[in-house]
């Protein structure tokens, strides 16, 4: 079982780096794999609506977005963390993660998010956090994706790595949200051993409030 974290925040080694490596060492220590993708340090723009990725069956701007795809093809769990900024998650992982969800499972690619696990992480100096969670847990609930909590909202607080060692609450956080991430695969896959099949997907229908 494997884990991809991603760090959404322009600072490779910065706030959220430090809870998504704990939220990573806990997962290996508890048996699953977990590697951490940073999307880099250069603003990440958001989608176009340009239609390519349906012909294209990936984002037509190439770069971390499809280079992530890649790899979560083969993931079985992801969390997504950003930096909070002006009381919202952080720009470049939205849009990140607006060309990620709108180009998955085009032009007959494979679906690589439909039933499988996710979490949110934010880190900020001080308030945003349950607003930032808010605005990355959208594209879980859009996807058929697992939800997956702690025991308190999964943030953590400091201006600085060195800041967010003193919260330990926070850190106690992002290492329960690591273990119940590894007890919901094993769940899953405890199911698929005994013959458990995803939900039937209907064909659905797109309903315009404007016509």
């Amino acid at each position: 079982m494997k884990v991809m974290l991603v760090n959404g925040s322009p600072h490779r080694h910065g706030c959220t780096d430090r809870a998504l490596q704990e939220v990573a060492r806990t997962l290996e220590e508890d048996g699953v794999e977990a590697e951490i993708f940073w999307i880099g340090a250069k603003p990440v723009g958001g989608c176009t609506a340009c239609g390519g990725c349906d012909r294209k069956g990936a984002c037509v701007f190439d770069g971390a977005v499809n280079e992530f795809r890649a790899k979560a093809a083969e993931a079985d769990g992801f969390v997504f963390g950003a930096p909070v900024h002006y009381a919202h998650a952080g720009a470049s992982l939205v849009g990140f993660m607006d060309r990620l969800f709108y180009s998955n499972g085009r032009a007959g690619q494979p679906d690589v998010f439909r039933h499988k696990p996710a979490a949110a992480v934010a880190s900020a100096r001080r308030a945003g956090t349950t607003a930032a969670l808010d605005d990355i847990q959208k594209f879980f609930t859009i996807s058929q994706m697992p939800i997956v909590s702690s025991r308190y909202w999964n943030n953590v607080h400091g201006n600085t790595p060195e800041e967010v060692e003193q919260d330990a609450e926070g850190l106690w956080t992002m290492r329960q949200l690591g273990r119940n991430m590894a007890w919901l695969l094993r769940s899953i896959e405890a199911g698929r051993a005994a013959g458990l099949e995803p939900p039937a997907q209907e064909p659905g229908a797109r309903t315009n409030f404007i016509r």
